[in-house]
């Protein structure tokens, strides 16, 4: 069973107007590299940076609807779930939890499994 988040679980990460309208950034919240990717429908996703595979940031990859894909050997992750659609990489990244409050963007880490 999931926990259920509170307030204080979520950190301020940057403004919404930091972000490209389309792309992935690199973040760091609480010590842990992330990605932060808004697809083109304006969704706002967070995700461990690291590709499972390669161990590359997952931040420079190619953004294609809701999947990113690693520049170095083209794994390919979906951002709602994590799940590489398939190989080189099987192991999925971890999906966070994003809350935008008025202008900025907050995020709530998941454990590392």
């Amino acid at each position: 069973m999931s926990e259920q988040l509170t307030d204080t679980d979520f950190v301020r990460v940057c403004r919404l107007d930091e972000l490209p309208l389309v792309g992935a950034t690199l973040a760091e919240v609480n010590g842990r590299r992330v990605s932060l990717v808004r697809t083109e429908d304006g969704g706002l996703h967070c995700i461990d940076d690291a590709c499972t595979h390669g161990n590359v940031s997952l931040s420079e990859g190619e953004l294609d609807g809701c999947m990113i894909e690693c520049w170095l050997h083209g794994s390919r992750f979906d951002l709602r779930t994590g799940q590489p659609s398939g190989p080189p990489a099987i192991v999925p990244v971890t999906v966070h939890t994003v809350r935008i409050e008025g202008d900025d963007v907050l995020v709530a880490l998941t454990p590392e499994s």
